[in-house]
């Protein structure tokens, strides 16, 4: 079999399986909230987001495929998909989708990922441990309109194989501080409030009223969002799904968690992160 192997270095996520069992049931992750059809998480290091991500990834709804969108794409590229037969993880292998992908394909240009990214990576090892869904698909999206034609090409090409699946959208929020080069609000508490209360909070305020392309305006336009097109696409497959399956008046959205790398890890340089889910229905 044709595998990814792991790019990322032991420091992003743990290398050996039972340690990564042991990391995560420390987390003491909430019971399932609901049946989330799609959801955003964020994708550093699981030291400092790790549990947020397990949050989102948790709630999402059993299905044959989990397809992770991540971003580091800026408007104007091409979609990249893995193509390989499957990924490695400390926990045993994933298989690829390779039928949703064909079909995906016919509709969206893909480019191969071939490079080292934490965008779906960092996500694969929690997917087996909290989802271990039959296989997956690896993409990642532009932080432009093509993000939302993106999400739209996905409900139908899973709809035309019958597939039942679901959507995992993967940024980061506001990367703040000297090593960014971005300190609009100088550096101290009120840079840190900027960062909680007006900037994360745009682009989160956009996903949470299901504003694709407000949340595609607070990544660009106000460094809100380092893979908008990642949540962008994620949103628009939840809105064509909401309205393919007749569902558009129950849909609904949940801020799971909020944080920054700043409450972990005190710095003048710091990112935000949230959990967010959408739900097809009420939330039990």
């Amino acid at each position: 079999m044709n595998l990814r192997r792991r790019q990322l270095p032991d420091g992003w996520y743990p290398g050996d399986d039972v340690e990564l069992r042991r990391l995560v049931a420390s987390w003491k992750l909430p019971e399932r909230d609901g049946e989330a059809i799609s959801a955003i998480a964020p994708h550093a290091g699981w030291l400092f987001s790790g549990s947020l991500a397990a949050r989102a990834i948790k709630d999402l709804a059993r299905a044959e495929t989990v397809v992770v969108i991540g971003g580091h794409l800026s408007e104007g590229k091409n979609a990249l998909a893995a193509f390989d037969e499957g990924f490695e993880t400390p926990l045993g292998s994933l298989d690829n989708d390779l039928e949703l992908l064909d079909r995906l394909a016919k509709e969206v240009f893909l480019s191969p990922d071939l490079t080292a990214d934490n965008t779906v990576e960092i996500q694969l090892p929690l997917v087996v441990a909290l989802l271990a869904p039959r296989r997956v698909l690896w993409l990642r999206a532009p932080n432009g309109k093509a993000a939302m034609a993106l999400g739209e090409s996905l409900y139908r090409a899973s709809r035309d194989l019958g597939r039942r699946i679901t959507v995992l959208g993967s940024t980061d929020l506001t990367h703040y501080g000297p090593d960014y080069g971005f300190e609009p609000r100088g550096r101290g508490a009120e840079a840190l409030r900027w960062v909680r209360d007006i900037n994360d909070k745009s682009f989160i305020d956009a996903l949470l009223s299901f504003d694709a392309a407000g949340a595609l305006s607070a990544g660009n336009e106000r460094g809100a969002a380092c893979s908008s097109g990642a949540a962008a696409a994620a949103l628009a497959f939840t809105l064509s799904y909401a309205k393919g399956e007749g569902k558009e008046p129950q849909l609904k959205s949940s801020l799971l968690a909020y944080a920054t790398s700043h409450d972990v890890r005190p710095a003048s340089s710091f990112v935000g992160y949230c959990a967010l889910a959408y739900y097809a229905g009420a939330r039990p």
